[in-house]
């Protein structure tokens, strides 16, 4: 038997309680999980019980952990399950908080994978970088084709970067090998790069600068 021998309502966050019991242990506990196991002073709980309400409480906490993550910036259910772990969350605890938050809308991969794509996008990087983030990130492969369709074509997104970089002036051998260095960092392959130089009649010059 487990007997509780005080509640403590945490001076961080309001809805989060202490209860320490005679055993020497405490939980930290759900203000819902006050009023549904009708916790007080002086309660006596079966060892039954008591495994319930821990396994409860600890399942409640990671989820509200979870929340607090994703709060602060979008994840895939991998870098949530994983940050929660680093946090101390055990596993099943974090696997059952992103089975939770799935299934109410608040953690989608597909979702996150376009958003991620579109804001890669945005600052001009290609689908080889956009790639790699998704991988970084544990985006699932099967939800890549989808995320890299939302990507505007190749060929707008290099003639915008050139633009914006030359203003119209012709670069020379060490400034386009900069340039084409630059969009293989962001993510472009070769044959994009070429066939961009090409429309700029750069070509000619850029023959032995990925050499």
């Amino acid at each position: 038997m487990r007997t509780v021998i005080k509640l403590t309502q945490s001076q961080h966050v309001k809805d989060r309680w202490y209860a320490q019991f005679d055993v020497g242990e405490e939980l930290q506990i759900p203000l819902a999980l006050i009023a549904d196991w009708s916790l007080f002073t002086g309660r006596v709980l079966t060892e039954e019980e008591f495994s319930g309400l821990r396994a409860a409480a600890s399942g409640m906490n990671a989820r509200a952990h979870a929340l607090r993550l994703l709060g602060t910036r979008p994840m895939s259910r991998k870098e949530l399950t994983d940050k929660l772990r680093e946090k101390g969350e055990s596993g099943e605890d974090a696997e059952a908080a992103a089975d939770y938050l799935e299934s109410v809308g608040y953690l989608d991969d597909a979702r996150y994978a376009a958003s991620l794509t579109r804001h890669y996008a945005q600052k001009g990087y290609g689908p080889g970088r956009v790639r790699q983030e998704l991988y970084r990130r544990g985006v699932p492969k099967e939800l890549w084709a989808d995320a890299l369709a939302e990507l505007p074509e190749d060929a707008e997104t290099i003639d915008a970067l050139l633009e914006r970089r030359l203003h119209g002036a012709e670069p020379d051998r060490k400034e386009l090998k900069r340039l084409t260095d630059m969009l293989a960092r962001r993510g472009f392959s070769w044959g994009e790069i070429k066939s961009a130089l090409q429309r700029y009649e750069f070509y000619d010059i850029s023959e032995d600068t990925n050499d």
